[in-house]
């Protein structure tokens, strides 16, 4: 099936791509799955704006799933400071594309090179033996588990992002535990709050009808005896109050829904990522994040601090 589509993406674009380039942020791996089964000719490439761009790469023929490839030509590649079990540290690099340094800024130009020289990408990776990089994650937005295990939050929205409901999320840990900020797809919640606005305009439309009856009925009558206007108003009250209680249900019928759709991200996030990387809880974010200029969410403004 996968052939197929693959297929019908290359006919999309012409019929003859020979490259489609990918970068800037890291590829979905379901995303990916599809287009290495589906034959597609696309290649990751990896770099900076302070590398000139581009450290690593592979052209389509030698893309391996979840890699950026090897170094490209000229280009040293090493981990710095890599963790004895995984292999997985800071990229670190040397070429003559790499910048000499920022402008007039001997103090940031200093922090960005380690002290033989190397450029920090400030960017998580592992290199296999074959020399392939696969990148992790960003070394500032890496969260330290509680028995000191390195967990990849960008690794765990892309996971979060794979589910149908979800259209983009951001982790972050508060009391030691891992919380999914989710902004739920706009697209499918339509049906489901339009159903709740209908639900509650049919509600507010049959109230005031209610009303307008009893207010007629205690016109008509406060002109034969006052006992039964007293009456007419304490029913009108009960069933009021009888309204507002559907009004209730229909707001927290819908509350429900939503729950039901945070912990169907629970579940299925919980179910593909290691036991480190499980979430305790999924918060809905009703607005879509902040972002930067590059697109990139605002992480500052919505991690907590410790």
């Amino acid at each position: 099936l996968h052939r197929i589509a693959g297929k019908k993406l290359k006919e999309t674009f012409g019929g003859r791509i020979r490259f489609f380039g990918i970068g800037g942020a890291k590829l979905d791996g379901q995303v990916e799955r599809f287009l290495y089964e589906a034959k597609f000719p696309y290649a990751i490439g990896y770099g900076l704006t302070e590398t000139a761009p581009l450290l690593a790469g592979a052209i389509p023929e030698n893309v391996k799933w979840q890699s950026t490839g090897p170094a490209v030509y000229g280009i040293k590649l090493r981990i710095d400071n890599p963790n004895p079990e995984t292999g997985e540290g800071e990229i670190v690099a040397k070429g003559p594309n790499v910048m000499v340094g920022y402008y007039k800024n001997p103090e940031a130009t200093e922090q960005a090179f380690t002290k033989d020289g190397w450029f920090r990408t400030k960017d998580l990776g592992v290199i296999d033996k074959d020399g392939r990089l696969y990148i992790k994650g960003r070394l500032t937005n890496m969260i330290l588990g509680p028995s000191g295990e390195n967990i990849y939050p960008e690794e765990i929205e892309t996971v979060i992002n794979g589910h149908s409901m979800v259209s983009e999320s951001i982790v972050t840990q508060s009391k030691g535990k891992l919380i999914a900020k989710v902004h739920l797809n706009p697209d499918k919640l339509k049906a489901l709050k339009e159903a709740k606005e209908e639900a509650l305009a049919a509600y507010y439309q049959k109230r005031d009808q209610l009303v307008k009856s009893y207010e007629e009925k205690v016109e008509e009558f406060s002109k034969v005896k006052e006992e039964l206007v007293h009456n007419y108003e304490e029913k009108k009250e009960e069933l009021i109050q009888n309204y507002d209680q559907k009004k209730e249900e229909i707001i927290n019928t819908f509350n429900e829904k939503i729950e039901q759709i945070k912990k169907d991200v629970s579940d299925y996030v919980n179910a593909r990522v290691n036991k480190f990387s499980k979430i305790s809880s999924v918060v809905d974010h009703p607005e879509q994040f902040e972002k930067t200029a590059t697109q990139k969410i605002k992480r500052y403004k919505y991690t907590e601090k410790e």
